[in-house]
């Protein structure tokens, strides 16, 4: 390792490329580690890839994850208090849910509001 001090006083260091490789392939792995240690604690979780075609292919992510909970528009709709027809227009494009409501149905799908827009 060789260290460098550049002319505004910052000190760089130059090590082997195998080394620096190393380092990294550490820190690769300590992250999956922290990430699956989420997923068994249940603060993560992996979702399908059918889930995640469906959702990059433009299906509503508010029909997706309802269906990936395996939920019914009524279950959904009694779990947030909205009712069933606007769940569906909701669903079908025809509405926008409001700021509120997408928020509820976040909370009852277990999901990020960002997922759902």
């Amino acid at each position: 390792m060789q260290k460098i001090t550049t002319p505004n006083g910052e000190v760089l260091v130059v090590l082997p490329l195998a080394e620096y490789e190393r380092l990294v392939d550490q820190v690769d792995i300590a992250n999956a580690d922290r990430i699956m240690a989420d997923i068994d604690a249940g603060r993560e979780e992996l979702v399908p890839s059918e889930i995640v075609n469906r959702l990059l292919d433009g299906e509503n992510p508010v029909r997706v994850w309802r269906g990936h909970r395996g939920m019914s528009a009524r279950d959904l709709a009694a779990a947030t208090g909205l009712s069933a027809p606007y769940i569906s227009e909701i669903e079908s494009g025809k509405k926008d849910g409001s700021v509120a409501a997408m928020k509820k149905i976040a909370e009852a799908l277990e999901v990020d509001l960002d997922d759902l827009v």
